[in-house]
């Protein structure tokens, strides 16, 4: 048995990154290097995620609302007027909108075919605790 968190950090947080990654290279002209320390990980890791190797199980670039939050992201780190908590919070909420808007249910399924995502609705429901 599987949770939806489980899903995200295989799945959601490299792609979440890969789409950050591509923002502050292309929109912002940071360096890999730069990226990588950023978003605390590798510069082999921004190339990859640059290169589409890694960070593309799931495709968050066709939702805009998805889409907004990332570049709002994005920009925020540019100008480095951001902590350490303001990034977790605001990638938290990220995520939250990705399994708010069901995009996680089908990869969830992939990870436990035993769920029955007709009717879990657990990521749907108006908290991040499933009471609504």
């Amino acid at each position: 048995m599987s949770i939806p968190c489980e899903v995200a950090v295989k799945c959601v947080l490299p792609s979440v990154r890969a789409m950050i990654a591509k923002e502050l290279t292309s929109k912002h002209d940071l360096k890999q290097e730069e990226v990588a320390r950023l978003l605390g990980v590798s510069q082999p890791a921004i190339s990859l995620y640059y290169r589409k190797m890694r960070g593309k199980s799931i495709d968050l670039e066709n939702d805009p609302d998805i889409e907004k939050l990332i570049e709002g992201l994005a920009d925020s780190l540019a100008k480095r007027g951001l902590s350490r908590r303001e990034f977790i919070i605001r990638f938290c909420e990220i995520c939250k909108a990705i399994r708010a808007k069901g995009l996680l249910c089908k990869m969830h399924k992939a990870f436990d075919p035993a769920l029955n995502i007709d009717e879990c609705r657990l990521c749907l429901t108006s908290d991040s605790l499933g009471r609504t």
